[in-house]
């Protein structure tokens, strides 16, 4: 079985909704989709659930000493997530901790994490993540260069958090939009970090704030388990339109967007920052034809 998981918020709702319509046309194999909200959007979100969906409150993942409050500084209605033992994150913080701690709850013997700015495009099934007794892992070897310099912060704080002496910098890339994990894996990952450290593994997770889930994850899969049950695939199964520099957000350059996939791409990922009619990028993906 495969737990679908999505970390989102209220003002991801319309792209959030998109995504779960894509899934529900085009996602085939047993799967229940869990889409992990703060507390405040569950009613919003609620609209979404139904027979394969499951609106999960972040009360229900964190430690009772993480909570969210309005930002005192912001006029956006913006969020912030205080504790005592990091500085204020930011929901972007509170969605990658999310991802990993639903998997403390689930039965489930794989995770699919797909971000809400996702679409599927045409049929997948769940049971093509298996090869064999191992799942597909995207594992970009060597995808990280010196001009990413937030993908190399990330992997050196993710090498420090799994205390990894001898490779505090890795090269490789594990982040994608749409991405296969083990869910016995991130449990064993969450208790490596607790063994490494001798504390709750979210209370060392915000210690530093420039982290990437993703990242965390790749590395311990193939550093600390040594690529146990992980089939590596440096071809990503979702094309992301990261920001302006790699895509444009107009019509014409959605058509061309589009027609860039290669034949291993079954969804695209258009980040929710790059400003996309979603009327119109709903009209050209669930409508799409590949070529």
């Amino acid at each position: 079985m495969t737990a679908v998981i999505t970390a989102s918020y209220a003002d991801d709702f319309e792209r959030c909704q998109l995504l779960c319509e894509s899934l529900d046309k085009h996602l085939k194999g047993d799967w229940t989709h869990y889409l992990l909200v703060e507390e405040c959007d569950v009613e919003t979100f609620s609209k979404l659930g139904g027979k394969n969906r499951v609106i999960v409150s972040e009360l229900d993942l964190f430690p009772w000493w993480l909570r969210s409050f309005p930002d005192p500084v912001s006029s956006q209605h913006a969020r912030v997530w205080l504790s005592p033992f990091s500085l204020p994150l930011r929901g972007w913080h509170a969605q990658q901790i999310r991802r990993l701690a639903i998997a403390e709850k689930l039965d489930e013997d794989i995770m699919l994490s797909i971000d809400s700015d996702v679409v599927l495009l045409q049929d997948f099934d769940v049971n093509s993540l298996l090869v064999g007794e191992d799942i597909r892992f995207y594992c970009n070897p060597n995808g990280i260069n010196e001009s990413m310099q937030e993908h190399m912060q990330w992997s050196k704080n993710a090498g420090s958090l799994l205390g990894i002496a001898d490779a505090d910098m890795c090269y490789d890339d594990y982040i994608n939009t749409f991405i296969a994990w083990r869910t016995q894996t991130v449990k064993n990952l969450l208790c490596h970090i607790e063994k490494v450290h001798g504390h709750n593994w979210v209370k060392c997770l915000i210690r530093n704030r420039e982290m990437s889930e993703c990242m965390i994850y790749g590395r311990f899969a193939k550093e600390i388990e040594k690529g146990v049950n992980h089939n590596d695939n440096r071809q990503a199964l979702c094309k992301v339109m990261w920001d302006e520099s790699n895509g444009d957000a107009s019509s014409e350059g959605l058509k061309n967007f589009l027609s860039e996939l290669s034949s291993e791409h079954v969804a695209i990922g258009i980040q929710s920052f790059v400003h996309t009619d979603i009327e119109e990028l709903r009209k050209m993906t669930l409508d799409y034809k590949p070529a």
